[in-house]
Formats: C-alpha cells, sequence, structure tokens
C-alpha cells in the first residue's frame, strides 16, 4: 500500500486558495491540474466554496487539481473542510478514479449553481 492517495480537490484547497495551507500542512504535494468526467455540477456556497456533485444528467467537466496527499493527513484535511463537503471517489476526464472533494446534496439546496463556468477559479475571476 502507497504512502500517499491521489485527491481531487475543485475549490479552495487549490494552490494559492483559502485553504491551500491545509494540504501543505499534512505533506501533500501538487500532482496536476485535470478535469473531472463530464458528470458533474457545480454549485457557489455563498462565495465562500464550491460545491461539486455527480449527476446523472447535465453534468460538464470541473476544473480540478490532482495532489498527493499523505495517508495519515487525509482526516486532517477533511476535518477542516467546509459543512456539507466530504471525501468520495471522482472519475477524472482520463478515466483514472481517484478520491475527491465532494458535497452532500443539501449543502447546495437554494444556492448559486455555477456550473457554465466549469470550475472555481473561472467563477471567481467574475466577481
Amino acid at each position: 500500500m502507497s504512502e500517499t492517495l491521489k485527491l481531487a480537490v475543485n475549490g479552495t484547497l487549490m494552490r494559492g486558495l483559502a485553504l491551500c495551507p491545509n494540504l501543505l500542512n499534512v505533506g501533500a504535494t501538487f500532482d496536476r491540474e485535470s478535469q473531472t468526467e463530464a458528470t458533474y455540477r457545480l454549485w457557489t456556497i455563498d462565495d465562500s466554496y464550491p460545491a461539486m456533485i455527480k449527476v446523472r444528467e447535465g453534468g460538464v467537466a470541473i476544473a480540478v487539481e490532482v495532489w498527493n496527499v499523505p495517508l495519515a493527513g487525509l482526516g486532517v484535511v477533511l476535518s477542516q473542510e467546509p459543512p456539507g463537503l466530504a471525501i468520495g471517489k471522482v472519475m477524472l476526464a482520463d478515466g483514472e478514479e481517484v478520491l475527491g472533494v465532494i458535497a452532500e446534496p443539501l449543502t447546495v439546496e437554494g444556492k448559486k449553481e455555477i456550473t457554465e463556468y466549469g470550475g472555481w477559479r473561472a467563477y471567481q475571476a467574475t466577481l
């Protein structure tokens, strides 16, 4: 079993953003920029962070970063995530399945959908 696992992040854990230090503090290293397969939708939670959910229909490819996270640090990173976010399996556009930050469906109820932007950074650029 490897010492690290791949984690796809789609919001404030990305390089240079508010929660990126949570990854760096557990020794995670940036692997690459990527995209999900075209089966996800994205919402903004009060313009503070995004929430991504896999859907049966109407999904798009969402921009993500893939990080190598030490196994011992995954729980620490998850415990520091905003309410309503969890770790689940995410399918990348290249067919690789990795762990990723996803949202519980209740988290996005009544929130603004931002799927059309294709990612958190693109949406943030419009604010």
